[in-house]
């Protein structure tokens, strides 16, 4: 009975840890992955494991159009990664990547900085959530790249802040010539509806090799405790043989 115990012990620990190698395969499938921590900044959010901006967006702001009319706020975001860092090619964009992006266009700030992204302005209410399709740099190829923790900047712009086409902020006049106006009743009013908010975050390319080498310890950190459990139960048999003889 007692070495029944034993070996359902031993089957049941090997089934766990095959399922968690499994499961930690499962997430870490990928040759290479990025994690990306929450940043906050001013309002503005990086998304967790994507290359992601979530500008904050007020549908009841105003701002002044080019023909002097009043109308949604536009947004746009600058994402700077590392060298070797680039957008991803169209034919590899993914089809649940193409329905995030949308018809949103991105393009590189120099044909020589493709590290560098911008995009915009785009209709806020449409595109305050950016998501960026990044290809990421294989090291076996480029010598300059290596399994590191690399730093990232992201700037998100919301509205257009002035009237003037010079960015002159000059309030907005709020009376008319003519108009009775109330004692205290304000005249003019700031323009500037929109904002600026920047921060940055630390991206991490993986190695696979060190996933595979973390998951063999834990396998012989797993059959070593069986081995362990399985020469201390046959101790026990000898003591007890021993003391019945």
């Amino acid at each position: 009975m007692q070495t029944r115990n034993t070996f359902s012990w031993i089957k049941k620990e090997i089934t766990r840890s095959i399922s968690v190698s499994l499961m930690i395969y499962i997430i870490t499938g990928d040759p290479f992955q990025m994690h990306i921590p929450f940043l906050r900044s001013r309002g503005m959010k990086i998304h967790e494991k994507q290359l992601g901006v979530l500008i904050p967006y007020d549908m009841q702001l105003k701002q002044v159009l080019a023909n002097g009319k009043k109308g949604a706020l536009n947004v746009g975001a600058v994402l700077i990664l590392p060298e070797g860092f680039e957008l991803d090619p169209p034919d590899r964009i993914s089809p649940e990547m193409k329905e995030k992006i949308g018809n949103l266009s991105f393009q590189n700030y120099r044909h020589t900085k493709k590290n560098i992204l911008v995009i915009g302005p785009v209709p806020g209410q449409k595109y305050s959530e950016i998501t960026f399709p990044i290809l990421s740099p294989d090291p076996a190829s480029n010598k300059d790249v290596h399994f590191l923790k690399y730093p990232i900047y992201v700037g998100g712009n919301r509205g257009r802040g002035h009237i003037y086409p010079d960015g002159n902020k000059r309030p907005e006049l709020l009376v008319s010539e003519g108009e009775s106006i109330k004692l205290d009743q304000p005249l003019t009013i700031n323009p500037n509806v929109g904002g600026f908010g920047q921060g940055d975050a630390e991206i991490v390319l993986q190695d696979p090799l060190c996933v595979q080498g973390l998951l063999f310890f834990l396998a012989s950190i797993v059959f070593a405790q069986i081995f362990f459990v399985l020469k201390k139960k046959q101790f026990e048999k000898v003591q007890v043989s021993e003391m019945n003889f």
